[in-house]
């Protein structure tokens, strides 16, 4: 089971609010600042599960503080504090696109049910966000195994080869994947609704791959009961796979 983000920024000009706050938020990974802009900064650095902030600072106003924190983390829960006299600073907050907000002085019991929602709300996005990159990655026309470095080069090449109409050479020794590679491109290639067709050159007699290549008509050998189209015509809007091509006979 993935572990959960629970890490926390505070933000207020009074040091005394900061510490109460703290001591209420027991099994948090609790930052701390005085300055706003410090706050943006950290929340660009930090992947934080939400912030906690006072409105009444005189560095920035909360709206703008919730709009700036929310360009540096759109996903970002805020949690504005605000004293009684502040509250329509908070509903302005609110409409900027804060998660929620708490009144002066602050219940404890309240406070951990909002952070628990924020941090909650906070790791579920992540987790559709990962959940979506996975998804995107895994439907790539791609679809090889591998993270290495050989192999993100190879997966590049492919990505970059399938768009074009050029015939292609997969070079590598039996076993290491060539028909998979083929097929990737064939996936990222604009033929890929198209019939993708292979072949072992190897393991056809060098008598019968002209007739499985380009087909025969009826009666051009013994046993040609009927004319066949070849693989070249099946492959038609489609992908070629010539396996072991190397094995073919020269003339051919």
């Amino acid at each position: 089971m993935k572990t959960m983000n629970q890490a926390l920024l505070l933000v207020d000009d009074d040091d005394d609010h900061l510490e109460l706050l703290k001591t209420m938020l027991p099994g948090y990974d609790v930052d701390v600042t005085n300055s706003p802009s410090d706050a943006i900064e950290r929340v660009r650095r930090r992947g934080y599960a939400a912030v906690l902030t006072d409105l009444g600072m005189p560095e920035m106003g909360g709206e703008q503080l919730c709009v700036r924190l929310l360009e540096a983390s759109p996903d970002l829960p805020i949690i504005v504090v605000t004293g009684n006299g502040s509250l329509d600073s908070a509903v302005s907050a609110m409409r900027a696109g804060a998660f929620d907000f708490i009144t002066k002085p602050v219940d404890s019991k309240l406070l951990s049910v909002s952070v628990a929602r924020a941090v909650k709300h906070a790791n579920l996005q992540n987790e559709v966000k990962r959940l979506r990159e996975q998804t995107t990655r895994d439907n790539t026309p791609t679809n090889l195994i591998g993270e290495s470095a050989p192999m993100r080069r190879v997966q590049d090449l492919i990505l970059r080869v399938g768009p074009s109409d050029a015939s292609v050479l997969i070079w590598g020794e039996t076993g290491t994947g060539k028909e998979l590679v083929a097929k990737a491109i064939h996936n990222a290639s604009n033929r890929k609704d198209g019939p993708f067709v292979a072949i072992n050159c190897a393991a056809v007699p060098a008598t019968l791959l002209e007739s499985e290549l380009f087909g025969h008509s009826r009666g051009a050998f013994t046993d040609a009961k009927q004319a066949r189209a070849g693989l070249f015509v099946k492959a038609s809007g489609g992908t070629l796979f010539l396996d072991e091509i190397g094995e073919m006979p020269l003339d051919m």
